[in-house]
């Protein structure tokens, strides 16, 4: 399966939003489902200054999107968060991992990112175990941080630091 990475386009929106019709994704994330492609067109209007949308594509249909968030406080301008989707129908398949190792190139190649932050639930072992492949590490747990299908979930938040600058400090 040849899964390509390429920029968000217009055209991907309503893609999004299908994704998010899938309940067991939606639950993933700290998205709702069934938002229209309007909201997504909102949001990543709002962020574009501040952003780098990507999107996995196979054979033409768009399998994934992960969404590259920098900090526009002058202070925190080497530091980046994220958020991945994939598509169920995709999942297992390697879309997240050619996703996330788009990001972290742009970030450590491109951006000028020195720490990528995220927050993933803590029994999403599938998505944890993708993290801490690219190098990715637990620091803390925060309770109760969000709600989903009627009950309060924890998260891990997890960072990476760019691996040249923790070379740099040893």
């Amino acid at each position: 399966m040849k899964i390509k990475i390429r920029h968000q386009e217009d055209r991907d929106l309503p893609h999004i939003a299908e994704m998010f019709e899938y309940e067991d994704l939606a639950e993933n994330t700290s998205q709702i489902p069934y938002n229209h492609s309007d909201h997504w067109k909102q949001l990543f209007q709002s962020r574009s200054n501040e952003s780098v949308q990507l999107i996995a594509e196979v054979n033409g249909k768009v399998a994934g999107h992960l969404g590259i968030l920098m900090s526009s406080k002058p202070r925190k301008k080497h530091v980046a968060t994220f958020g991945i989707s994939v598509h169920p129908d995709f999942q297992g398949q390697g879309v997240g991992s050619e996703l996330v190792d788009e990001m972290v190139q742009l970030c450590d190649h491109w951006l000028n990112i020195v720490r990528i932050e995220l927050g993933v639930f803590t029994e999403n072992k599938q998505a944890i175990a993708l993290y801490k492949k690219y190098g990715f590490e637990i620091e803390g747990t925060s309770r109760f941080d969000c709600f989903r299908r009627g009950q309060y979930s924890s998260t891990y938040k997890m960072a990476r630091i760019r691996p040249d600058l923790l070379e740099q400090l040893s």
